[in-house]
């Protein structure tokens, strides 16, 4: 058999196993986490030999009631695509070994199980569809049990909220994505995937649209991204961590699948992306910046990233569209390599912000702080994974950032509409990367830096063994693709190889430049560690003391007196108005004996806001209005049949 689907059946085992082992509540964890880990990493072993040795694509199918046909194809980008699909929730299942230790939430932990073994399933089948039919299948599977993940904890009314929010957003997508697949197979007749390329320019621009739409909701685009601030803090760390670093990719691959597949002459949709991942990169990043929620600030930080991917893509688009090879081999690439690299420190950003959270029992930042000491590897975990989203050398988002950036430059000859967008892309792109690293200096130093800021903080203790190992691997991985990202970048170009292919001797130029950073970095850390190494040697022996922290003349310092997360980023947020809603509230100090005083912030989504105000109460007050209509009379609704299948005789 395949290993591809043995690496499936190990999952499902794994997950179909949990309920059955539900009353031995360790035995259940190790077997359900086992048989997940133990296929997931089968799963990318034989993804990753399928890049590196160049195979031929691999096709399966499988004939169902003689009517639809199941097919699978595993080329050169679904390959890439499967490295994270099963890297990723592999790495997970090996955390929530330790995460999910409530015995008394076993029956929880096990449908979680096998709900998050049917989401890996489903994710492996959608980079593998080569269906309309079986695309559409894999698609709702993924949605309905990524639903199921984020309401794990259904007894909280603001969990339950999030998972239906969630659910609206994910439906709503996929009617989008159907109805694209509707146009598509109204033009070529066939669920097969091959014929797309030659349907009419005009059906390949509207089914792009609608595709895009549906794709965009999944993928947590600008502005189809409201439910991803919800959902991603409601669900379990661990899982949190596989939506953000690879369910909405899925997004993504299917946008980029979907392309490839169309083949549109027109470079409408690479500039449309490009907007989208200009707004996308830009606000997703302020918002973080005003966000006190640990988990909710991340997950601004995903939209953050599409966009920053989406701006690859769209530059590949761009390219192929003016038959300019280096733009869009580039673009593709590095917006390829940027989903890899996304899902990994992202990952890894959640997965720490689990364990901070498990230790000190809320999710606000403010509340937080001194961790580093408490802590220890988490924190420097965390530290690794916020140098490598700020897009920082010697981490892996610098690399994906850097073949983007290539692919840009390599753009500035178009003219038009398409060199402007270039040119912002480019700025967004810098801008991206100065408010990232503004936004994770915040996190870091109130979360892990300072004085304690809470009691629970302060009696914080250490993060257990497995879910430290976990954010070990992927902190290795970061540090790994940045310092010899060569085999990462060339698996990319693999995977990006479409209209045309990038000149070996631009791409020896590109990898020269690229290898040169990364050896420069690895003689820095090299001489950091020297530095590090000799300071130990000359403290040797002697007597180290400790003092107070200088109290700015006040004689008793408290923690409340250190910078929070509304202060240090307020000016920043502020210069993004009208864009960005901030609500202040403060009560000022007033008579003689004044009273007690408060000052706080709250930062509103523009886009949440103006969907509550344009479709939700609208809604609601029309169906308020028709509330009469449910009386409880069965007469009455057996009626309303009878008269409903006498109007659709008329048309029928």
């Amino acid at each position: 058999m395949n290993t591809f689907f043995v690496a499936l059946l190990l999952i499902a085992a794994g997950g179909v196993a949990a309920p059955f082992l539900c009353r031995i509540f360790p035995l259940m964890k190790t077997v359900a986490a086992g048989a997940v880990f133990s296929g997931c990493a089968l799963g990318c072993y034989d993804a990753a030999l399928r890049l590196l040795h160049h195979t031929a694509p691999a096709i399966f199918t499988v004939p169902w009631l003689h009517i639809f046909t199941f097919t699978l194809k595993i080329d050169a980008l679904a390959a890439f695509f499967l490295v994270p699909v099963f890297a990723i929730p592999g790495v997970a299942a090996l955390y929530s070994l330790q995460y999910l230790g409530n015995p008394q939430k076993a029956a929880a932990a096990a449908g979680n199980y096998f709900f998050y073994a049917l989401l890996i399933i489903s994710m492996a089948l959608v980079v593998c569809a080569d269906t309309l039919v079986t695309f559409g299948v894999a698609w709702e599977l993924m949605s309905l049990s990524s639903f199921f993940l984020v309401i794990y904890d259904s007894r909280k009314r603001e969990i339950r909220q999030a998972g239906y929010l969630y659910f609206v957003f994910t439906q709503a997508g996929a009617l989008f994505i159907f109805a694209g697949l509707g146009v598509i197979f109204r033009e070529t007749g066939s669920f097969a995937f091959e014929q797309m390329h030659a349907i009419p320019e005009s059906a390949k621009l509207v089914a792009a649209v609608l595709l895009l739409i549906g794709c965009g909701s999944k993928a947590g685009i600008i502005p189809f991204h409201i439910w991803l601030p919800h959902a991603h803090p409601a669900a379990p760390s661990h899982v949190s961590a596989v939506m953000s670093g690879v369910m909405i990719k899925m997004g993504i691959y299917a946008v980029f699948r979907f392309y490839l597949l169309l083949q549109p002459a027109s470079p409408l949709l690479g500039q449309i992306i490009l907007v989208l991942g200009i707004s996308s990169g830009i606000l997703g990043v302020v918002y973080a910046l005003g966000k006190h929620d640990l988990k909710r600030l991340l997950a601004y930080h995903s939209v953050e990233n599409i966009g920053i991917i989406l701006l690859g893509l769209g530059i590949g688009m761009l390219g192929a569209a003016s038959g300019n090879g280096v733009m869009a081999a580039f673009g593709f690439a590095g917006g390829l390599l940027h989903v890899l690299n996304h899902a990994i420190f992202k990952s890894l950003l959640f997965l720490g912000a689990g364990a901070v959270i498990q230790q000190t029992g809320t999710t606000r930042i403010d509340q937080m702080g001194g961790l580093m000491k408490k802590m220890p590897g988490t924190a420097r975990a965390f530290l690794i994974g916020s140098l490598s989203i700020s897009g920082l050398p010697p981490f892996n988002g610098f690399i994906s950032e850097f073949l983007i950036y290539y692919g840009a430059f390599h753009g500035l000859v178009l003219g038009g509409a398409s060199f402007v967008l270039t040119v912002l892309a480019i700025i967004a792109l810098a801008l991206i990367g100065g408010l990232a690293a503004a936004c994770f200096t915040k996190v870091v130093g109130i979360v892990f830096l300072g004085e304690p800021r809470s009691e629970a903080a302060a009696q914080a203790r250490k993060t257990p063994p497995l879910m430290l190992l976990a954010q070990g691997i992927l902190a290795l991985c970061c540090l790994l693709i940045g310092l010899w990202p060569d085999l990462f970048v060339q698996a990319a170009f693999q995977a990006a190889q479409t209209t045309s292919p990038v000149p070996d001797a631009v791409l020896s130029q590109c990898m020269s430049v690229i290898t040169a950073v990364s050896r420069t970095s690895i003689l820095f850390l090299l001489l950091l560690f020297g530095v590090v190494l000799l300071r130990r040697l000359l403290y040797i022996g002697k007597e180290v003391t400790t003092s107070g922290t200088w109290g700015c003349g006040f004689s008793l310092p408290t923690s409340r007196m250190q910078y929070t997360g509304a202060s240090y980023a307020d000016t920043m947020v502020n210069f993004f108005r009208p864009f960005v809603r901030v609500e202040k509230q403060y009560r000022p100090i007033s008579l003689i004996f004044p009273g007690p005083t408060s000052y706080s912030t709250h930062v509103h989504d523009i886009f949440e806001q103006g969907m509550h105000a344009l479709l939700v109460r609208p809604v609601r007050n029309l169906l308020g209005r028709l509330r009469w209509i449910q009386h409880g009379n069965i007469q009455l609704y057996i009626g309303y049949i009878v008269l409903t299948i006498i109007v659709m005789l008329f048309f029928l």
